[in-house]
């Protein structure tokens, strides 16, 4: 069983995971059922009502046969569950038992007995209309390329210290290779001979490089807000990260954070606070998204990370999978590459299955930046996030903070409400930063000496003038 005992009970209903009463009409299970199936696969647990309250299933005997039956009788084609009871505690404090049904993601379509298909999106099983059920049935034309055979390869391609690192992590009980030969088609029988699939070597393989010479991601960093070419060529940094799918994901976010910039701003509350051009979770996200969802079929290009001064923009092989479309991205899940998908899920870099997306938006609206861009370019993904209009003088003194860091809290407190109203007064001043009067004279005096404002006119008729070679 994938969860305990504990886990089951207070588990969230979501993308993979869904608990029924098993007083629940039969019937009505194939809708789940078939969701799970047409998307990730899930558990079903039934014997726990919505509220978490443990009923069990031992006073609903033929209700539970009924059920047992409803991914034979009442979805086409059949779903193949596999299904465990296991002992529990119910409410009253009697022993009972759960029934766990484990759907797995089929590689058909599948509808119930009304011919109605559904597909699991967050903890919504939602019936589908005639244009995503064609779409979906288009995406499972097909195996996913993860599981398909690696021509050559072998056991001696995967690092097995590292599998057995991994199975240290995620608590699996067996060997290395006992991993790598019972779970998630990782190896697969073709022309005869073992041969190891492609998730097994993106993801554990010792040179995943040596198969997928592309799988690969490339930061390029460009002076200004366009790329040019030829003798015009601005391009200041060009870093290629190869290697397992974690150590991309790893060394391509650590180098990204340290090309990111941070911004100093006077808030309301006379305070002095530093944020990043961009949320951490947007740009995380938009890298991570890439590696998990790329096309690794695609093999003539890589995964491009592109810095403008103004904006990031990652290029991913591949088009939106499934039925997502630009459209409904927010709400839809699909995973091209499910096994990577939950590999980085265990590594946390992948957050909430089908959530990250919307959380993006929600951040950069938070953070007052403009919504993520996608854009279907033919066989790539494009999504682009802007960090707004970060070099106009608006009271924010990050030019003057970069380029003199030794200004203390009241010479940069003061010199922000000046940029913003150059005639204030000393009185207003001593109301803006709360700074006393005698702090003020103070704090003027040094900002003067430092060659950074200077008075033009009268004490009562002029204003304060940046020094421009400095501001």
């Amino acid at each position: 069983m994938e969860f305990t005992l504990e886990e089951l009970y207070s588990k969230k209903e979501g993308q993979t995971y869904e608990r029924k009463s098993a007083r629940k009409d039969p019937k009505g299970l194939s809708n789940h059922i078939v969701a799970f199936a047409n998307a990730d696969g899930g558990t079903l647990v039934i014997g726990i009502e919505d509220d978490f309250t443990v009923t069990g299933i031992d006073d609903y005997h033929n209700n539970v046969n009924d059920i047992l039956r409803v991914p034979f009788d009442y979805c086409t084609p059949s779903v193949h569950v596999t299904t465990e009871k296991i002992e529990c505690t119910d409410k009253n404090g009697n022993p009972n038992h759960l029934l766990i049904m484990t759907i797995p993601q089929s590689s058909e379509l599948h509808a119930n007995q009304q011919n109605e298909v559904y597909y699991r999106m967050g903890d919504k099983s939602k019936k589908l209309n005639f244009d995503e059920r064609l779409q979906l049935m288009y995406a499972k034309g097909s195996r996913y390329y993860e599981d398909e055979p690696v021509y050559g390869s072998s056991m001696e391609d995967i690092d097995l210290d590292f599998v057995a690192e991994y199975c240290k992590k995620i608590r699996y009980p067996k060997s290395a290779e006992e991993y790598i030969r019972q779970n998630n088609n990782f190896i697969v029988s073709h022309n005869g001979r073992e041969e190891m699939s492609g998730a097994a070597i993106m993801l554990f393989g010792k040179n995943p490089q040596r198969f997928f010479k592309r799988a690969r991601i490339r930061f390029i960093r460009y002076d200004g807000t366009e790329a040019k070419v030829g003798i015009e060529m601005n391009v200041i940094k060009d870093e290629i990260f190869e290697g397992r799918i974690l150590d991309m994901v790893r060394c391509s976010l650590n180098f990204v954070r340290s090309q990111i910039k941070e911004h100093t701003r006077l808030g309301a509350d006379g305070l002095f606070h530093t944020t990043s051009e961009y949320p951490e979770f947007a740009w995380k996200e938009i890298i991570i998204n890439s590696v998990a969802h790329r096309d690794y079929s695609i093999k003539g290009t890589d995964i491009q990370i592109k810095m403008f001064d103004d904006r990031i923009t990652v290029e991913s092989p591949g088009i939106l999978p499934g039925i997502v479309r630009l459209n409904n991205l927010r709400t839809v899940h699909f995973s091209r590459n499910p096994n990577i998908a939950r590999f980085l899920h265990e590594y946390d870099y992948v957050q909430e299955f089908g959530e990250g997306i919307d959380r993006m938006f929600n951040e950069m609206a938070a953070a007052g930046l403009p919504a993520p861009e996608y854009r279907d370019n033919a066989f790539m993904l494009n999504v682009t996030i802007r960090n707004g209009v970060i070099n106009e003088t608006n009271g924010v003194i990050n030019e003057v903070i970069n380029e003199a860091i030794n200004l203390s809290v009241a010479e940069q407190a003061v010199l922000a409400e000046m940029k913003k109203r150059p005639r204030i007064t000393k009185a207003e001043l001593q109301e803006k930063t709360s700074l006393g009067k005698s702090k003020i004279d103070r704090t003027i005096k040094a900002l003067k000496e430092k060659g950074l404002i200077e008075r033009i006119g009268s004490n009562k008729t002029g204003y304060w003038e940046m020094i421009s070679k400095k501001l």
